[in-house]
């Protein structure tokens, strides 16, 4: 490709020739390819990275394409990875794109994170960033952390040169309904973008060495008031310390449940409604549910639990299938003889159109 590709940002002052070769021998690696994914992958091959890793297991839903701006309508149910490099090199044919069609874990993550120089998380749960953060620290590689919700955003850089650790903001991991993620929640369209771009442009920084990197700084982004605050980490220096991943970071590891897949369990209802429970709450409930669903919310199951019909296996429903499994924990504990089943990746999974109101 001609050197006019990238004409725009060499003769930038302090970037030049010099920055776009940097961009050129790096090597990135974005866990997640979904809406913080997409626009550091977008943004990091448009830019001339030169080679880029993409870990996701997930394939492209309908409901991903409001804020996964690289997909398209006639790519739902295909890998997201693949779906992602074949967008990715009709942008740029430049690019080596190396994909890991797998979830992160302990088997694999230092094996994968090994080979690339700067990690990227665009995940959206508790265990994964922890996963990420010590094998990170273990590889002594820097890693770009961005967060949602609803309206609002995070962005910082762990591992940096000695800087804090992911675990110097959250020293121990939160309850899987702590902070609710975007399949939960919701988040509006356009924020991943603005989180995602801010988290490119902190790689961007971390390869070619301009500027200054947010280690040591969480910055915060309410989308409403179109507000940024910064606020400083402290580096606790015994979480550099960590020379072996943990054996799991699962939520209720411990706990084996039955579950069931998605589309298995349209199947089971096509045969007859299933004795199905909907632990959602009043509002989500309201805006769409699945017929024959009894009702009762995460909060109120333990006050409620008398009204569940325990004559056939309980399905347990939610928006993505976290708070469904918490519940299951709690009805084990509640009625250890009753049998319950986890609908895996709960309403964002089914057909809305052929089950739900």
């Amino acid at each position: 490709m001609s050197n006019n590709r990238y004409v725009r940002q060499t003769i930038l002052p302090g970037f030049g020739n010099d920055g776009q070769q940097k961009l050129k021998s790096a090597k990135v690696l974005v866990v997640g390819a979904g809406g913080l994914g997409v626009p550091v992958l977008t943004y990091l091959n448009a830019m001339g990275v030169g080679t880029l890793g993409i870990v996701d297991a997930d394939v492209v839903s309908l409901s991903n394409l409001h804020r996964q701006v690289l997909y398209t309508e006639n790519m739902v149910g295909q890998a997201k990875v693949l779906a992602a490099k074949n967008q990715l090199h009709l942008q740029n044919s430049d690019t080596e794109i190396l994909v890991h069609h797998t979830f992160l874990t302990v088997i694999n993550a230092l094996e994968i994170i090994r080979d690339y120089d700067v990690v990227i998380d665009a995940t959206d749960n508790f265990p994964t960033r922890y996963l990420i953060n010590d094998a990170c620290v273990i590889l002594k590689k820097p890693f770009v952390y961005g967060a949602l919700h609803s309206f609002e955003g995070q962005v910082s850089v762990f591992n940096y040169k000695g800087g804090p650790t992911y675990r110097c903001l959250f020293p121990e991991m939160p309850g899987p309904d702590a902070v609710p993620n975007c399949n939960e929640h919701g988040v509006l369209g356009i924020v991943p973008g603005i989180i995602g771009n801010l988290q490119a442009l902190e790689a961007i920084k971390i390869i070619t060495g301009i500027g200054e990197v947010l280690s040591g700084v969480l910055l915060l982004f309410d989308g409403l008031s179109q507000r940024y605050q910064r606020m400083n980490l402290k580096l606790n220096p015994e979480n550099l310390s960590i020379e072996q991943l943990a054996t799991t970071y699962e939520f209720d590891c411990e706990t084996p449940l039955t579950s069931i897949d998605a589309k298995d369990f349209q199947k089971l209802y096509d045969s007859g409604i299933p004795n199905l429970l909907d632990v959602r709450t009043d509002k989500e409930f309201t805006r769409q549910h699945i017929d024959g669903a009894k009702h009762i919310p995460l909060g109120e199951l333990k006050d409620r639990v008398g009204e569940i019909n325990l004559d056939a296996p309980v399905y347990v429903i939610c928006q993505s299938g976290i708070r469904s499994k918490k519940a299951i924990v709690q009805l084990k504990e509640l009625l250890p003889s009753s049998e319950f089943v986890n609908v895996l990746g709960g309403m964002n999974h089914i057909d809305v159109y052929a089950l739900a109101h």
